[in-house]
């Protein structure tokens, strides 16, 4: 039986994106994004619920997501689920759920002020298959 890893998401950002150079010279930015959810329980009262979830962007989209996006703005992430694990100093095991983004489409909009405009990402460079894409 095959399997089937695909994500996407379209949220807001918790933070600003977080734009760093690995020892081996890659660019890469890590992103949070806050996913709202409304809908009314059993008593017919609207409950929002909001889940997060990190995601990491590599090379040419790293680039862009830290020119062009703030926190607040709202995007849209495809990408794939990956486990990180690792053990601390102190012998315990660690995981972590994120998404590798493949794509970010920078969307209109978002609760941030000053978030730059889908039209200013037009800057990049003319994206190849894995820069960012905005509409």
């Amino acid at each position: 039986m095959s399997s089937m890893n695909r994500v996407f998401l379209t949220g807001n950002l918790t933070r600003d994106p977080e734009v760093r150079t690995t020892p081996g010279g890659k660019k890469v930015c890590d992103l949070g994004l806050a996913l709202d959810e409304r809908r009314r329980n059993a008593a017919g009262e609207t409950v929002e619920t909001t889940c997060y979830v990190d995601a990491v962007v590599w090379e040419k989209q790293a680039e862009a997501c830290g020119r062009y996006l703030k926190k607040g703005r709202l995007v849209t992430i495809e990408g794939r689920l990956q486990q990180d694990r690792w053990e601390t100093d102190k012998g315990e095991k660690r995981s972590r759920l994120r998404v590798v983004a493949e794509r970010v489409h920078f969307l209109n909009g978002g609760k941030g002020n000053g978030a730059a405009s889908a039209e200013g990402a037009a800057d990049v460079e003319p994206p190849a298959e894995e820069d960012a894409r905005p509409f």
